[in-house]
């Protein structure tokens, strides 16, 4: 049933929520319910953090709305913590769904002391260690080649893990991009690569950046199989990604997964009101009748075990009190002190560093660290 290089989006259900083809049967009501609301946490968490940005508590964020079906379904594929994870920087809910907690991305998002990257890196860019949640990177498709040389390293060290990269369509059109996967398919690396298609890199539509008909089709140069699934099929996405991960875990080599989706908001806060600049109204409407979460809601409604609008509104709530809770906790630990930029550079703090910083405490009138002359 789950075959490569499709013309069309491999899906299970309809956007009315109607099943196409026979529903797997751990697609319970109750597992349906728990998806969509991990997928309503996340697009609440989106409008919080919209609104922080306009507040001018952070600087940078880049909204995720329309694509919770292939982010959440993504993360229910992996073996959270055993697996690698290379992100692009719209991947907070994937984030959330594999179990990063709000306070750790909102401290990140305000550069705070609980921040677990100290400032170091720009507004949404977090990284958890523990999750095995590589750092967000904002160079597009920079995270390919060394998601590659990762998987090349597991391959080479003989364990079960496996590397998932994700991506959007604008990365398809960078070199770093060919360069991974070319890496990834030589070698036979157990490489999970993962295209989520919301067909706009910022203002350029997929159909300006290559003549290929979709991305997935893109893998045949590289000797790996190419599989296409509506990526707003929350069902489609958790039995395609399952199934191919298990293909990549067995040793079969790597892959790569086109995830047909969309996103509703803008590119970032660096191309606000994107329907005046580059895309139509019309367009974003008939997407937004084709909604990730909408959908799941429809298959419950199909299924007998349909939600109460209350308990969404009382999610929505509970959202909100969780998002302000962690922004206020982030923002009483305090700005970071200069000093951390001495830290955490070396294992031992060379000459050069220990006088730079007795030269900055000296100016601050702070006391001397002792540095070595």
């Amino acid at each position: 049933m789950i075959q490569p290089f499709t013309s069309d989006p491999l899906r299970w259900v309809s956007e009315d929520g109607q099943p196409i083809r026979e529903l797997p049967a751990r697609f319970t009501p109750e597992l349906l319910r728990e998806l969509h609301r991990q997928m309503v946490r996340a697009r609440e968490f989106d409008k919080k953090l919209v609104t922080l940005l306009r507040q001018g508590r952070t600087t940078f964020y880049a909204q995720a709305s329309g694509m919770e079906a292939t982010q959440v379904g993504l993360a229910h594929s992996l073996r959270v913590g055993h697996d690698w994870v290379w992100p692009y920087y719209r991947d907070h809910t994937l984030g959330l769904a594999m179990g990063v907690s709000m306070l750790d991305i909102v401290s990140q998002c305000l550069g705070t002391n609980s921040d677990l990257c100290r400032g170091r890196q720009m507004p949404h860019h977090f990284g958890v260690a523990d999750k095995r949640f590589v750092s967000i990177s904002s160079s597009i498709a920079s995270q390919v080649p060394p998601a590659a040389g990762t998987a090349m390293a597991q391959k080479y060290l003989g364990t079960d893990e496996i590397t998932v990269c994700t991506f959007g369509d604008g990365a398809t059109s960078e070199g770093d991009w060919h360069a991974g996967l070319n890496m990834a398919g030589a070698s036979g690396a157990p490489c999970l690569f993962v295209c989520e298609n919301n067909q706009w890199a910022i203002s350029t539509h997929l159909r300006e950046q290559t003549a290929s008909e979709t991305i997935h089709i893109k893998a045949k140069a590289y000797g790996m199989p190419g599989y296409y699934v509506d990526g707003n099929d929350i069902v489609a996405v958790m039995e395609v990604m399952g199934h191919v991960a298990e293909r990549v875990r067995a040793g079969e080599g790597p892959a790569l997964v086109e995830c047909l989706t969309y996103r509703i908001g803008s590119h970032s806060n660096a191309d606000a009101d994107a329907e005046k600049h580059y895309r139509t109204r019309e367009e974003v409407a008939e997407w937004e009748a084709r909604d990730p979460i909408t959908r799941v809601e429809r298959l419950l409604e199909h299924l007998g075990a349909p939600i109460d609008p209350q308990e969404i509104r009382d999610l929505v709530a509970a959202t909100h009190r969780e998002v302000d809770e962690a922004v206020l906790t982030a923002e009483a630990t305090g700005q970071p002190g200069w000093e951390i930029m001495f830290e955490d550079v070396y294992g031992d703090k060379p000459v050069h560093l220990e006088l730079q910083e007795d030269f900055l405490r000296a100016e601050q009138g702070t006391a001397t660290t002792g540095g070595r002359a």
